[in-house]
């Protein structure tokens, strides 16, 4: 059966289950809005393909990683090879990120979390730092400059009345999580502070973690107009990396760390570990000019101090960073056509100081190389909408993108401050929502993606500057369907589209395990997402209060085209690291007394493990629950009390696969069972 019929096919019967459900007897549910980056819409009219991942669904997951919480988005992978260490696609592969995010764009209120370089340290950030979360799937260049795989805003918790919340949460490995905040609001001043800490030992050896967060945010609407916001977290976070394991290790003792080998010392030996103390800051101000004219303008800066000891060296980096986005909006309404325009830039600088050395058991010693590097990354943008009759939605947008890096080094041979200027790139969006009826809207977008090499695949682990590498473009062609129920109480989105990337960057190891990056031929990338949420019960009168089935569907039909590397032929075969089929559902009930109970239960398929194809892993069945009370109440005291267990079946998988990995070494096994307790105290 065709992508498109099956999509159609299962959207019609959504649309007639929908219809069995009589709206006397719910509760009208609020009208979801996505905001875009202040282009404000309800999600149903949306011309991307973005899903909105809010408090609600943040509380019901385990709330010492995001990772459960951003794989039940269709489209998207999110790995934890050990606690601590992130790894992130959208609608692509995991080939380019050995750990840390790449070829997205992130960002947490008004700021680019992502770098100049490239690249997002997205797990410096302690969970209870998001609020909400959008995310953009496909490329979104036109109006958050390079990327490919697509873009993800972040709003911390809102601040709508004065608050003191204080919560610990303790489990298996000796999981900790402690977190505290106080949200203060005046009639036209509000800030928050928060606090978190958290450690684990981890399942494995050689996998426990350290992070330390702060962050604060205040914002000060001293007009009628204007509004001045400052948002700055601080993170101090260490975690040990164990290394793969091979088949034949794994079989043996999955909680093993990397062992020896005759030419090469082991993980615990080296005290393999990444330590990263980041100081993140940014200042913005809206100010609403006049009734149909709005600028904004926001500074960021950035400090990293990285290091990390590894198999065969130890490697310390700072980097810096320092931009500005702004961007004037215009908006009109008329009787039957509204329209809004936005023309903005954002440009930033980082400076990356890049010095190995060998690694002495944990000790950096004698030096490798030291070199220091400079990214630029500038674009201008210009976005237009068009709302006829507010049935028929047009958004055309695009950018003007500018990169550059330069690189001088010191040692072991001195070369001198040297440019690579990459060429200008356009990149141009058209998309288009039709509202068919007041319940169903048809949508329809093409769009170019562009995401240069950053700065750490320009100078990866194998200490050498390659200039070689190109960026990777596509065109992405999509359509969408999208079903809500007047009373809000069933959804169901669809997509389905193809992306044709050329330049596709992937890793490869040598036999020492250093990292460098190539260029594929490109990837040919098809696929269906679909996203359902239905309220099967909502009525307060009823002991059981609200009862809600969630189920998202991804199919991934991703390729390799003319990918030749020395001798082998890569083309036709599937892409490395994408699971052919992901399905997770969930179950929320809610009782009365506040009493709740989730679960959920995650189907993957086999991946993978590289690019030849000759190995997968298994496949694998999560499932996971959660129960608790909520707003238990002593007085002025709100009490929140939960537990929950994690792998409940036992499953033995490998949630952050090494691909392409030297000698086999492929696979960092999860925990099995697992479970955590918690309580929250709000004031």
């Amino acid at each position: 059966m065709k992508p498109s019929l099956t999509l159609f096919l299962i959207l019609s019967s959504f649309t007639g289950l929908a219809q069995t459900i009589k709206p006397d007897s719910t509760k009208k549910l609020e009208e979801v809005t996505v905001k875009g980056y202040y282009n404000s819409h309800s999600l149903l009219r949306s011309v991307s393909a973005v899903t909105l991942i809010d408090s609600n669904l943040i509380g019901n997951q385990q709330s010492s990683s995001l990772v459960s919480t951003l794989n039940t988005v269709p489209g998207v992978r999110m790995e934890e090879r050990s606690p601590g260490s992130y790894r992130l696609s959208l609608r692509g592969s995991l080939l380019r990120s050995p750990f840390g995010i790449r070829n997205i764009k992130i960002y947490i209120d008004d700021f680019p979390l992502t770098d100049a370089g490239g690249n997002t340290y997205l797990n410096a950030l302690d969970v209870s730092a998001v609020g909400m979360m959008e995310i953009y799937r496909g490329p979104e260049a036109s109006i958050f400059g390079a990327n490919t795989g697509g873009a993800i805003l972040i709003d911390p918790p809102t601040i709508n009345h004065n608050e003191i919340n204080i919560s610990a949460i303790g489990g298996s490995y000796g999981l900790l999580h402690q977190t505290a905040s106080i949200k203060q609001q005046y009639k036209k001043y509000s800030f928050s502070f928060s606090e978190g800490y958290q450690r684990s030992d981890g399942y494995r050896q050689n996998s426990a973690m350290d992070r330390k967060y702060f962050q604060t945010l205040q914002q000060w609407n001293y007009s009628n107009a204007g509004s001045l916001k400052a948002f700055a977290f601080y993170s101090d976070l260490n975690y040990e990396t164990p290394g793969g394991l091979t088949a034949v290790q794994l079989d043996q003792n999955p909680k093993l760390a990397r062992p020896a080998t005759p030419t090469l010392p082991g993980a615990i030996s080296q005290q393999a570990a990444i330590y990263n103390k980041t100081i993140f800051g940014g200042i913005s101000n809206s100010y609403q000019i006049n009734k149909h004219l709005k600028h904004v303008i926001a500074l960021f800066t950035s400090y990293t101090d990285f290091r990390n000891p590894f198999i065969t060296n130890y490697e310390k980096r700072y980097e810096s960073t320092l931009g500005l986005r702004t961007f004037l909006e215009y908006a009109q309404a008329k009787e039957d056509i509204k329209f809004n325009v936005q023309m903005g830039l954002e440009s930033s600088a980082t400076k990356s100081q890049i010095k190995n050395f060998n690694n002495n058991g944990g000790e950096a010693t004698a030096m490798q190389a030291s070199d220091r590097l400079k990214a630029d990354q500038d674009f201008a943008y210009f976005r237009l909408n068009f709302d006829i009759n507010n049935k028929f939605l047009i958004e055309l947008a695009s950018s003007l993108n500018f990169f550059s890096y330069n690189y001088e080094s010191y040692f072991p041979v001195t070369i001198a401050i040297k440019e690579r200027k990459f060429n200008t790139q356009f990149m141009p969006k058209a998309a288009l929502s039709y509202l068919i009826a007041n319940e169903l809207s048809a949508r329809a977008s093409v769009s170019k993606g562009y995401s240069t090499p950053t700065i750490a695949e320009v100078r990866s682990s194998d200490n050498n500057i390659n200039n070689n590498l190109q960026a990777e473009s596509g065109w992405n062609y999509e359509l969408g369907l999208r079903y809500k129920t007047g009373n809000n109480r069933f959804y169901a989105n669809g997509n389905i589209f193809h992306y044709e990337l050329k330049n596709a960057i992937v890793r490869r190891l040598n036999q020492n395990d250093a990292e460098y990056f190539i260029n594929a031929g490109g990837t040919k990338q098809e696929g269906i997402e679909l996203e359902t949420a239905l309220w099967i019960i909502k009525n307060n009168a009823s002991w059981l209060t609200g009862l809600q089935l969630r189920s998202n569907y991804t199919w991934s039909q991703f390729k390799f085209e003319d990918f030749v590397s020395g001798t082998s032929n890569y083309t036709g075969n599937q892409l490395t690291g994408v699971p052919k089929n992901v399905w997770v559902n969930s179950l929320e009930f809610n009782f009365k007394k506040e009493l709740y109970l989730f679960a959920q239960h995650n189907y993957t398929s086999a991946i993978p493990l590289n690019d030849a194809n000759t190995t997968f892993s298994k496949r694998y069945h999560l499932l996971e629950v959660k129960a608790g009370i909520k707003n238990l109440r002593l007085s002025r005291t709100c009490l929140d009390f939960f537990a929950g267990l994690n792998n409940l079946l036992n499953v033995d998988y490998s949630l952050g696969n090494d691909l392409n990995a030297a000698n086999g070494r492929y696979f960092n096994p999860a925990p099995g069972i697992n479970f955590y307790t918690g309580l929250s105290i709000k004031l």
